[in-house]
């Protein structure tokens, strides 16, 4: 069942952090300050590599994050206007 209009994950990043300070935590991820600012602000998404740095740090699983990464990609692409795609007859 798909969440309806589930959160970016770096909103939920950003409470794991608290009120650790967004250059301190950039700097222990490994990444630049604007890097970090970019995923919590969500303009920019997690990666594999990125969910891996969070799961390290944070003492989550990679796959707490790709799969929020994944869903909140899914629900936007679902908004989207596209062309309707119908079913492929396989036989």
């Amino acid at each position: 069942m798909s969440m309806f209009d589930p959160p970016h994950p770096g909103s939920v990043l950003r409470d794991y952090l608290g009120d650790v300070s967004v250059t301190s935590a950039a700097k222990h991820l490994g990444l630049t300050r604007s890097a970090l600012s970019r995923i919590l602000n969500g303009s920019a998404g997690i990666s594999a590599e990125m969910a891996l740095r969070l799961s390290e740090a944070l003492g989550t699983s990679a796959d707490l994050w790709i799969g929020m990464q994944a869903k909140y990609d899914l629900w936007q692409a679902s908004k989207a206007q596209r062309k309707k795609i119908s079913r492929l007859a396989t036989t």
